[in-house]
């Protein structure tokens, strides 16, 4: 019998037949190779196995977790949580457990990319030093594998596995860096050599920067910088709990963005597949957020679907409840065009290029740093440039140009019209803060609203 299976049949008979109980049981591994001053200075790995109890009897609900999965340990946990639910207040938002569904098929695992060796680890790491030359490099690369079992008293059962590898790393001259970075669920797909080349490229590119006026320029942003863009569309507007508090910007059926712009939330597809069901047990499939400029969907936990009176989209994880339901595999769809190749300069590919021709006079944004929200009904958020930013004049690519601060409504830069391009070349970027991860590809935007320099 598996950890789940043992602890609600326990939980049940703690607690009574009638009650609603579910389980989840989490095992991560995670092994990290770090680099500084180009060479690597730390290898560390992590197993962590997390059994989250949610106990819901008499109209209130009770969840604890335990790290510790012996007999002593979960028995604990039955007990606590058992004890916990007859004091807890009434729940009146109880959605009830998912029901037995099946989960949408997809291919197996790369359980080599899950379970990489220090020494594969550190094969990309040189590659990626190497290939910066003189220059001082420093980064990461890792390697994590997360498997989760689930069962509730509804008789849902479901088991599942992913994985995902990511390079971040940084190439540094006295008066300028450039980064590239990427992940994959297969690390093969990853390329240290040409990451870091590409990191060199800019770095060299943007020494001496110069400073120019402050205020609304075209941009051509380059996948990292789009990465950050969608992210807080999903964080803050897509976001289930957000939109039915009418915290968020979105307006289902509504023409809220340009017409070439189509976002979807996709775990089946891609190097940035994710998990096929969520911590409530509910199975994830695609699921299209915008479609040629229409919104179409939010995500939603049980919490927020009963609420909003539609059905859940697989998205609660264990805090959904408080901060609301996000995406968690976000991918903008790329525009037509010839794939990438890899070229010499501080641009990331040719598709890039392919917008920055089109520039008259406007900035190429590789970076987004320190962001943050200062109206989520309008989405308008404030951050830096890095990494490198640089001038375009009549489709070239001239000066490098010192930071600067942006504040700027993400969805209205996005609007109808103001998309000028997207690149034909999506790459997946893993977020530094949780499990979600992006496929974006590069955007011409009419324009950007920069405010100030990095001091002000």
């Amino acid at each position: 019998m598996s950890i789940a299976e043992r602890v609600l049949q326990t939980a049940r008979e703690a607690v009574g037949g009638s009650a609603d109980v579910d389980v989840n049981v989490v095992h991560e591994h995670e092994a990290l190779t770090r680099f500084a001053n180009s060479y690597i200075h730390q290898n560390v790995a992590s197993d962590t196995d997390t059994v989250t109890l949610r106990i819901h009897v008499d109209g209130r609900t009770a969840v604890n977790s335990t790290t510790v999965t012996d007999d002593a340990g979960l028995t604990a946990l039955v007990e606590r949580t058992a004890a916990a639910v007859r004091l807890s207040p009434a729940d009146p938002g109880w959605a009830g457990l998912a029901g037995p569904a099946p989960l949408p098929e997809a291919a197996a695992p790369d359980l080599a990319t899950g379970e990489a060796d220090p020494d594969l680890r550190a094969d990309h790491v040189k590659a990626y030093i190497e290939a910066i030359g003189g220059l001082t490099a420093a980064g990461f690369f890792r390697n994590r594998m997360v498997v989760t079992e689930y069962a509730n008293s509804e008789g849902q059962t479901a088991r599942g596995t992913v994985v995902e590898a990511a390079i971040d790393g940084i190439a540094k001259t006295p008066t300028s860096d450039g980064a590239s970075r990427q992940a994959s669920r297969f690390m093969g797909d990853l390329d240290g050599a040409a990451l870091g080349a590409r990191a060199a490229a800019k770095a060299l590119a943007s020494q001496d920067p110069i400073e120019i006026e402050p205020g609304e320029y075209e941009v051509v942003l380059e996948p990292t910088a789009v990465s950050d863009v969608l992210w807080v569309l999903g964080g803050y507007g897509f976001n289930g709990k957000e939109f039915i508090e009418g915290t968020s910007f979105v307006q289902l059926g509504e023409a809220q963005f340009d017409l070439a712009v189509t976002l979807v939330d996709d775990p089946l597809s891609g190097p940035a597949a994710g998990a096929l069901f969520d911590a409530e047990g509910t199975p994830r499939g695609a699921l299209t957020l915008v479609r040629d400029g229409v919104t179409r969907a939010v995500v939603h936990d049980r919490r927020s679907a009963r609420e909003a009176g539609v059905a859940s989209t697989g998205h609660a994880d264990a805090g959904s409840a408080v901060h609301g339901a996000e995406p968690i595999n976000l991918r903008l769809e790329p525009g037509a065009g010839a794939a990438p190749t890899e070229v010499d300069g501080p641009a990331a590919d040719s598709s890039v290029l392919a917008l920055v021709e089109g520039v008259r006079r406007g900035l190429l944004v590789t970076d987004h740093w320190y962001t943050r929200c200062l109206d989520p009904r309008r989405l308008v958020m404030t951050g830096l440039t890095r990494n490198g930013v640089w001038l375009i004049e009549n489709g070239e690519i001239t000066r490098p140009v010192k930071n600067l601060r942006f504040t700027q409504s993400y969805p209205e830069a996005l609007a109808p019209g103001r998309v000028l391009g997207i690149g034909s070349h999506a790459p997946a970027f893993a977020s530094k803060y949780g499990v979600q991860s992006a496929m974006a590809p590069a955007l011409r935007l009419a324009g950007w609203n920069f405010t100030g320099g990095a001091s002000g």
